[in-house]
């Protein structure tokens, strides 16, 4: 049997740029996909944890600090905005049991600040400029 698991992701990246006029894609910095195990033209996830936009694209090779999403998914994103990276991958049995995926943690500057191999159950994260979910769900 075969399942589909998380294969890496870049957390909490900032959008450097928005560009509607490239052809396609998401350029990220180098560093930062040689750290993720990422491949240009690689299909990845893209979750903005500013605006709730959910998408995909392909990753090209960027400068230092460089996050800009390109073509039609430049609607889905403002510079500033956050978003998450994720690549997933088909594990067969095997693998399963021996599968780490890679986590790497960025600053506001999209500088690494840790890589991790974990997730760790009931760790949270302060959002800037209080967007919790205070204001998105009604008072129960």
């Amino acid at each position: 049997m075969w399942a589909h698991f998380l294969k890496c992701k870049i957390h909490r990246a900032t959008v450097t740029d928005a560009n509607l006029h490239y052809r396609g894609s998401v350029t990220i910095d180098r560093t930062l996909i040689a750290a993720a195990g990422l491949r240009p033209y690689e299909r990845v996830d893209i979750y903005n944890i500013t605006n709730g936009e959910r998408f995909h694209t392909y990753v090209i090779e960027g400068g230092h600090g460089e996050i800009c999403l390109n073509g039609a998914a430049a609607w889905k994103v403002n510079k500033g905005d956050l978003v998450i990276i994720a690549s997933y991958c088909w594990l067969d049995e095997k693998e399963i049991a021996k599968h780490e995926p890679t986590l790497v943690y960025v600053d506001e500057h999209n500088e690494i600040s840790s890589i991790r191999k974990d997730v760790v159950a009931g760790e949270t994260e302060e959002i800037p400029g209080g967007m919790g979910h205070e204001g998105i769900f009604p008072a129960v």
